[in-house]
This record gives structure tokens, sequence and C-alpha cells, in this order.
């Protein structure tokens, strides 16, 4: 991500505006596929036995889910409700933050999996994207937090608006929901945050003309005080010279009068 401050020789505020319009589009495209990719693989299901391909936990085969199962689910309602989760959290991160974004995804894909066969009922099945969504709110929450730049608090703020509600969904709470899953991505997209804060620059933000006059009224603050330091011992002229040895003048003084022990003179 090319990003310049506006101090910078090379920023252009419309070079700039195109390529955040070019970066919330990919990072759109990008959610839009993966949607498009749970509607086929949803589609596709009435056409051979899933369950295989479901996370079952604390049983060897049930580990082959972790790979497969966030691309499954039950219903239309639970497809929709993630699908639009993952179009506007996947958004969000991807245009504010497009290298950790990709970089974190295998993280939070495997976090929801492992937190479901980890923490799952014996006996029970595990499937749906919803770990990922979590994993994008809590990636981004942790991040605004960590960085604490504009854009980042904005995302974080903007995340936490729509979708604050996860939330509370990592605990137990309504029957048949995976909540472990849910809990996985979480602790992934908090692991993720701490591990990628720095993969991505600070997005160029514009300067008010309060903020310029901030700093030339610092600058010549500056300037003042350091005209009222003193000068260094070596910089202060020497006004007084001693007198060359052989011209000055003694002083002979009469000696004085002996006195008794009480001060009286002894003339």
């Amino acid at each position: 991500m090319d990003a310049y401050h506006p101090d910078d020789p090379r920023y252009d505020a419309q070079a700039q505006a195109r390529a955040d319009r070019r970066r919330l589009l990919r990072a759109f495209n990008a959610s839009l596929a993966f949607v498009l990719l749970l509607v086929l693989c949803y589609w596709m299901q009435s056409s051979f036995d899933w369950r295989a391909l479901a996370i079952a936990p604390h049983t060897v085969q049930g580990l082959v889910g972790i790979l497969t199962a966030p691309l499954l689910h039950g219903s239309v309602e639970h497809i929709a409700s993630n699908a639009i989760a993952l179009l506007m959290l996947g958004t969000l991160a991807g245009s504010v933050y497009p290298k950790a974004t990709l970089r974190a995804w295998p993280l939070l894909w495997l976090g929801s999996g492992l937190g479901a066969w980890w923490l799952g009922d014996a006996g029970t099945r595990h499937l749906g994207a919803s770990g990922l969504g979590h994993g994008l709110m809590f990636l981004v929450i942790g991040l605004g937090l960590l960085r604490r730049d504009r854009a980042s608090i904005a995302a974080g703020l903007i995340a936490f608006l729509f979708y604050g509600g996860m939330l509370l969904t990592v605990l137990p709470r309504e029957p048949g929901v995976s909540w472990q899953a849910h809990l996985g991505g979480a602790v992934a997209g908090l692991l993720a945050a701490w591990w990628l804060r720095r993969a991505d620059p600070p997005l160029p933000r514009k300067r008010y003309s309060w903020e310029v006059e901030e700093e030339l009224a610092a600058q010549a603050h500056d300037e003042d005080a350091s005209t009222l330091e003193p000068p260094s011992p070596r910089e202060v002229p020497v006004l007084w010279q001693p007198a060359p040895p052989g011209r000055g003048t003694v002083l002979v003084f009469p000696p004085r009068p002996p006195q008794d022990a009480s001060g009286q003179r002894l003339d």
C-alpha cells in the first residue's frame, strides 16, 4: 500500500484518493468472491454427504473439517447472516489493512476450526463461516486499539457499531450456535492483530489549518527560547584584565600602636 504523508513531496491528494478507491474496490471484490464461493458450496451440498466435511470435536476424522467446515452451512438463514458479516467486515478490514488481512486470513481459518474441534462437545458437528466473521471483527478492533491512528480508530468504531454483539457471542448463549468457533476466531483475530500491527503503513490524513499554525507557533517559540539562552563561557568577552607584573602600586600602612588588655592605647 503506497501511502505518503501530506508533508512528503511525493504526496498527491488526488492520486491518494484514487488509490484509496482502488483499495476499497479490491477489498469489496475479494469479499464478494468469497461470499459467492460460500453460496456455490451451499448449492452443491445437496449432492453429497457433507457430514464427513464438518468438524467433529475430539476425533481424528474431524480434523478434516477444520479446512472444509467454513464452506458449509446448514440453512439459507445461516449462510445469509454469515455472508453479510463477511462482506462488510472483509471490505472494512481489507481496505484499511490489506496486508494484515491477507496474512491473518489463514490464522483466522485455523483458529475458528481448532476452537470448535477442541472446545466442542463430543458427538456434535460444527460448520459455517461465523468464526471467520468473528475473527475479522476482533482483528479490526484489536488493530484499532494497538495502532490508534485515525483510520484504525474509525475502522474499529465502525466494526463495533455494526457487529459489537459479537463480543457476547463468543460465550455460550443460544443452543445450536457454535460459540466455540466464535471464540477460536476471536482469539486468532486478537493474536493476528498483535502480530501484524505494523504490517500496513499508517494512512495519510488531511492536515488542517490550525495544526499548521500550532506547528509554526511551536517553532517560533523554540527559536525565541534559543535566543534567551546565555552564551557559553568561552563566548563571553573578558572585560577585566589583570595589570602586567612590575607596574603595580604598593601602599605602605603605618604600624598599629600597642594596646592593653582592655583595648586602650598605650602611648
